[in-house]
């Protein structure tokens, strides 16, 4: 079907930071059109957004409900086709379940919902509707990434031994929900964010990259989870021991009370023939380690990389793979997805992205790691 798709999004509003990121992002490939919203819970703030962002007010809705029933009964080629969800995470599930149950595809932040029990519901209602489902796993869809990727599935770092994943912030050193700061408001409210605060915000990235990069699963883990800034209710700061399927055993911490840090997501993984290193804060760089051998530096856009990493390469070399880029990424993967299921089509494998499984798997990551904390012997076997 040779159209653009139409997008319609929930939550997002002009003072929300990842709508705008997400509008960008689906923007960029020229493959999706933004048709309608239902911006806020506050009717008037979705009117205002919509009215910033051109659209018909009459395709500005005031609440999810509203949009996606009057959409419905739109002609089929004037309807939105999927909705894009950027809302805090309670809302995640029964927008998504609506929408999907109404006959329209989901794209969703992560994580994907509020509870385990959420998510392995709205897994049912994808399979029973055969609707496409997108979760905005988004650091996984840089270039160098994809090689990383590349390079473990291809043997070239040998059996993988020893994983360090790393994700610290500095941005809740204080107590800035007490001063009005939106985001940090919603993100330490558990009846909003879930029983996780770091670990459920930046801690499922650092899950999901490094099981998306090795293609192991966690078999066990050992957490300490702290909260440090007095009157915060949910934690601000963890450390994993974790071990995994092949016998290989790694670390990972996340934070969001490093002083000084911006967003340095970072990770390193040693196998029995080299080791490989990336800063999402230097995208373009992905560091090669073998014994005896110098350092090699494999760039975006340089040399004989992967096709995996080239299709999502976008910029000529030595000019930086940004974040807006890998929401584009995930977006056009996702919309090539939706037009191989209209067309009857198979999916090219290279243009992937995260789906329901990824979510389930954050899901019970948050689980087991706030059971671990809980717990006095420490080890917890990794339960999905």
């Amino acid at each position: 079907m040779a159209r653009k798709l139409r997008m319609g999004m929930i939550g997002g509003s002009l003072d929300a930071f990842i709508g705008a990121v997400h509008r960008r992002g689906a923007a960029l490939d020229g493959e999706i059109d933004l048709v309608c919203g239902a911006f806020s819970s506050n009717p008037e703030k979705s009117k205002a957004t919509g009215e910033a962002l051109y659209l018909p007010e009459n395709r500005v809705y005031g609440s999810f409900e509203e949009m996606i029933l009057k959409e419905k009964e739109l002609p089929e080629g004037e309807r939105m086709d999927f909705v894009s969800i950027v809302t805090p995470n309670h809302v995640h599930f029964p927008a998504a379940k609506m929408a999907l149950e109404n006959g329209f595809h989901v794209v969703c932040d992560k994580p994907v919902t509020l509870t385990m029990e959420e998510a392995k519901e709205l897994k049912v209602v994808i399979e029973k509707t055969g609707l496409i489902f997108c979760l905005t796993h988004n650091y996984t869809s840089y270039p160098m990434v994809k090689e990383a990727r590349h390079l473990i599935k291809t043997g070239q770092l040998g059996d993988i031994r020893k994983i360090i994943v790393e994700y610290p912030q500095g941005w809740l050193i204080d107590l800035v929900e007490a001063s009005g700061n939106k985001q940090a408001s919603w993100r330490t409210d558990p009846a909003r964010s879930g029983a996780a605060g770091a670990m459920g915000d930046i801690g499922t990235h650092a899950e999901n990259m490094i099981e998306y990069v090795t293609g192991l699963h966690i078999t066990e883990l050992c957490a300490d989870l702290t909260i440090y800034v007095e009157g915060r209710l949910l934690d601000d700061d963890g450390n994993v021991l974790i071990h995994y399927n092949n016998g290989a055993k790694g670390i990972l911490h996340a934070s969001q009370i490093c002083n000084g840090e911006e967003n340095d997501f970072n990770f390193r993984i040693y196998g029995t023939k080299a080791g490989i290193q990336w800063h999402q804060m230097e995208p373009n760089t992905l560091i090669l380690k073998a014994r005896n051998e110098p350092a090699k530096y494999l760039r975006t856009g340089v040399g004989n990389l992967s096709r995996h990493a080239q299709v999502h390469s976008r910029q000529p070399a030595g000019h930086p793979e940004g974040y807006v880029e890998t929401f584009a990424s995930v977006y056009r993967n996702f919309a090539f997805a939706v037009r191989a299921l209209w067309e009857g089509k198979e999916v090219d494998p290279d243009f992937d992205f995260p789906g329901i499984d990824e979510g389930i798997m954050g899901m019970a990551f948050i689980n087991n790691v706030l059971a671990s904390a809980k717990s006095e012997g420490k080890w917890t076997k990794f339960v999905v």
